[in-house]
């Protein structure tokens, strides 16, 4: 969810697409030289093409420092909002994918590569149109409404608290989620079994998120076109996906990166959790604040409350009877 609309010219619309387009040409730009020089001269590249082929990792880290976290953070100072951010959640991970496969150390298991590039742009276009649909095709309207909270909490030094707040701790998340498209370009092993249980993991995952967000837009826009007209809004949404799970959007969010490290996994590297695990951590952290914010809102909160003691948190599971657990209470 963001923060709440504003007037948004065609123009200014233009410009915010255009300005999404382009921000990232400084790293494409330098990774392509960086892959033409040491193309050019392999037997003997200039030290920092040498540099940048041994430390893959750091590289990627290093490119996202400066693109990500220095300029998006003054592109928002400029802007006095840090919607980009927001967008290139869904863009930053296609990024890293290609920028590991097509690193000159890389080595890869073809069919293996392929499968994790096609599910990975299924993930990328999902995300991608729930993002727009949410913003009503809409380019830098709204800043995440979290964002948002931070910007009312700092007050006057949020201008220099959103740089670590908001730039580098999501360099931290999404470098560590993205860590297993390192590792699924670093070994040639061949295909097994559980490739394909981690296809059918990201499947899954890509499957209820886009459901359970498909859901939760048309909830949001039937109560939209209530308070238009007047009338009670609906306080919970309790259909679908979301009759099992309080947020089944974020348990397919967490299948899906589970899956992707299931693939580093069964390429035996002990640390491939890393990933899953951070993405674990941001989630929970999105969902406390969430079920905070939904609890705040006067004309839903007792509803949300019997919401929160009948339905699962995470996992989709049956409904817990409200009166037995008030009876076992009493």
């Amino acid at each position: 969810m963001a923060n709440s609309t504003s007037n948004h010219s065609p123009a200014k619309n233009l410009l915010c697409a255009a300005l999404a387009f382009l921000v990232p040409l400084p790293s494409i730009f330098f990774y392509l030289s960086f892959l033409r020089h040491y193309a050019a001269a392999a037997s003997l590249p200039p030290p920092w093409a040498a540099w940048c082929y041994h430390h893959p990792v750091l590289l990627a880290n290093l490119l996202f420092f400066l693109n990500i976290n220095v300029l998006f953070w003054a592109l928002a100072l400029l802007q006095s909002s840090n919607w980009l951010i927001d967008l290139y959640w869904t863009v930053i991970p296609v990024l890293a994918l290609h920028y590991y496969r097509n690193h000159p150390a890389a080595e890869w298991e073809g069919r293996r590569s392929g499968l994790v590039v096609a599910l990975t742009w299924v993930w990328f276009v999902r995300m991608t149109h729930n993002y727009m649909r949410r913003e009503k095709w809409r380019w830098g309207e709204r800043e995440d409404w979290r964002i948002n909270d931070m910007r009312k909490q700092y007050g006057s030094n949020f201008w220099w608290v959103s740089f670590f707040t908001v730039y580098v701790a999501q360099q931290v998340f999404l470098m560590a989620v993205t860590m297993p498209f390192y590792v699924i370009h670093s070994n040639q092993k061949q295909l097994s079994i559980w490739d394909a249980v981690a296809a059918a993991t990201c499947l899954a995952g890509v499957t209820i998120a886009y459901f359970a967000d498909t859901q939760i837009h048309s909830f949001v826009g039937r109560n939209e076109r209530l308070e238009k007209g007047g009338e009670a809004l609906v306080q919970v949404l309790d259909e679908g996906l979301w009759r099992y799970s309080r947020h089944p959007n974020y348990f397919g969010e967490q299948l899906w990166w589970s899956g992707v490290g299931l693939f580093a996994w069964n390429l035996d590297y002990s640390w491939w959790f890393i990933g899953p695990l951070v993405n674990s951590v941001c989630l929970g952290i999105v969902t406390i604040l969430v079920e905070e914010r939904m609890s705040k809102q006067e004309y839903r909160a007792k509803a949300y409350k019997e919401y929160q003691e009948t339905t699962s948190f995470w996992v989709p599971w049956f409904k817990t009877s409200l009166v037995g657990k008030q009876k076992k209470e009493t």
